[in-house]
């Protein structure tokens, strides 16, 4: 008897191999959400040392699409249409950032300073206003007056001339830790340039490069997968960057719209700090589906101290730009960029930030609108294999429903 050609006991079929892959792979699952904190914290680590690149790769992702309009429009008979289009659009982004800046920022110090300065005439009038509130409704009560009396304590220190005191002795007193914390802001500053200047030079690398660096992914992806493996990868990754550069160019220009609406209306309505409440809406809006009311509530909290009928004002506003922005605004720019229902767009935006708080929020319905298409295409792909629609009706070889189905109908 001969066992030359047949297997060694410790050589695996395809099966096999398929079958232990799979096991593996529930194991490292498993031990990941056991111990997420930790995974999470090495995560994190992992990806402060490659901030400058990640940052640099965000914004070459989100200047990709104006480089690649310059050099398909208008740099195109040109021999270094590239490096022109890549030239023009961050001398563009340049500019408009500095305008932005020079017309928003001196503003928005301003209210913040004015807001500041009369922090304790607005806490007054506050408190007298709760105390009118409660005589003329006749809403006494022992609960509500040691709250009021509680609140008019805390304004009295606040007013105080004694607190300038108590700054110069905590100050006498901490002078090391502040210290420490002024090396650590210092650093901080240094990182943050030097961080932010290296991501812009990666940036303009890796969009000089494009097409040298998708040719060499393609080569390694095929190198590693199958052929028909990296005909699907390929499709996928298309599909994807369409759903992300559809959902985050739309979503800027949305909540660029919606902050100069808002700073339009409450302009013409007399909202105090128009510029500042403007800028935190507009900010706030490219989350999804919470954008809005996170913005509101700090918005509503401030105009509540300076003027409550205005934070009344102010919050039938927001109402009003909300239903503006999600069924007129926001579909005629985004249109059906997701393919999600409202439904899934929430569990996205929840789950998102709860495992990776604001990015989680704004990335987490792209990323869950490409896994719910692909779970989809999956589905699909099954129930035409097996021989029945997505009701279980049963279809003939050429995908048309049988006699029994169309009896069903």
């Amino acid at each position: 008897m001969s066992y030359r050609g047949k297997r060694k006991w410790y050589q695996l079929d395809s099966r096999a191999g398929s079958n232990l892959i799979v096991v593996c792979v529930g194991i490292l699952l498993y031990q990941g959400l056991t111990h997420f904190t930790q995974v999470r914290e090495a995560v994190q680590g992992f990806f402060n040392v490659l901030a400058p690149f990640i940052l640099g790769f965000v914004i070459a992702y989100l200047l990709n699409t104006p480089v690649d309009f310059f050099e398909r429009k208008l740099y195109a008979k040109y021999k270094a249409k590239r490096t022109i289009s890549i030239i023009t659009v961050y001398l563009l982004a340049v500019t408009i950032i500095a305008i932005l800046l020079q017309l928003i920022l001196p503003q928005v110090t301003d209210s913040v300073r004015q807001l500041l300065n009369n922090l304790t005439l607005y806490l007054n009038n506050l408190s007298q206003m709760a105390q009118d509130l409660i005589q003329r409704f006749h809403l006494e009560g022992e609960g509500l007056t040691n709250l009021v009396d509680s609140y008019n304590e805390l304004i009295q220190d606040f007013s105080s001339a004694d607190i300038v005191k108590r700054v110069t002795e905590f100050l006498t007193t901490s002078a090391p830790e502040l210290w420490n914390i002024g090396m650590s802001v210092g650093n901080g500053v240094v990182n943050g340039v030097v961080t932010t200047l290296t991501a812009i030079i990666a940036s303009i690398y890796m969009l000089s490069g494009k097409p040298q660096l998708l040719r060499r992914i393609k080569k390694l992806i095929y190198a590693i997968f199958p052929a028909k493996g990296v005909d699907r990868i390929l499709s996928v990754s298309g599909k994807a960057n369409q759903i992300f550069v559809r959902f985050i160019n739309g979503k800027l220009l949305d909540s660029a719209i919606i902050g100069v609406l808002c700073f339009a209306v409450t302009s013409i309505f007399r909202i105090p700090y128009a510029i500042l409440i403007s800028v935190i809406v507009g900010v706030t809006n490219v989350i999804p589906f919470f954008g809005p009311i996170i913005g509101a509530v700090p918005c509503i909290m401030i105009l509540i101290m300076v003027d409550p009928w205005a934070a009344l004002r102010f919050g039938v506003l927001v109402v009003i730009l909300q239903q503006f922005d999600g069924n007129i605004l926001g579909p005629k720019i985004l249109g059906d960029s997701t393919g999600l229902s409202a439904l899934w767009v929430l569990v996205s935006i929840i789950v998102g930030g709860g495992l990776f708080g604001f990015p989680g929020m704004l990335l987490g319905v792209p990323t869950f609108a490409v896994i719910y298409s692909l779970v989809r295409e999956w589905t699909d792909a099954r129930l035409s294999l097996i021989g029945i629609d997505e009701e279980g009706r049963p279809l003939d070889e050429d995908g048309i429903l049988t006699g029994a189905g169309e009896r069903d109908v």
